[in-house]
């Protein structure tokens, strides 16, 4: 698990795995996103397994599947998302640079 911050409150990494939930529980997280669409990589975990890791650890977690572009309206989802969590966000997806993407896109529309 590599983890790089982009700013103080939204943090990007790779794939993660259900048994990593747990230490970004205890790292202080106040949610964990999931941008890799179900089913892209080989090995790759369901989303499903993650949010049980994530429920198991009292973490709230969040699909946000981000496949070929970068889509408006998972912007506008990332934006919501944001605004109502309080304290750090994890996101990942294969190696954190959608992730990156969708909050620069996320920053840049209105509402």
């Amino acid at each position: 698990m590599h983890i790089r911050p982009l700013t103080q409150n939204f943090h990007v990494s790779g794939q993660l795995k259900p048994s990593d939930i747990a230490k970004v529980a205890e790292a202080g997280y106040a949610a964990v996103i999931c941008m890799r669409p179900d089913g892209e990589g080989w090995g790759q975990p369901k989303f499903s397994a993650i949010e049980e890791a994530a429920k198991a650890s009292n973490l709230p977690a969040y699909y946000l599947p981000v496949g070929g572009g970068v889509p408006m309206e998972q912007a506008k989802k990332l934006r919501s998302l944001l605004k109502e969590t309080e304290g750090p966000i994890l996101a990942f997806c294969a190696s954190g640079a959608r992730c990156a993407g969708l909050y620069q896109m996320a920053q840049q529309i209105g509402g």
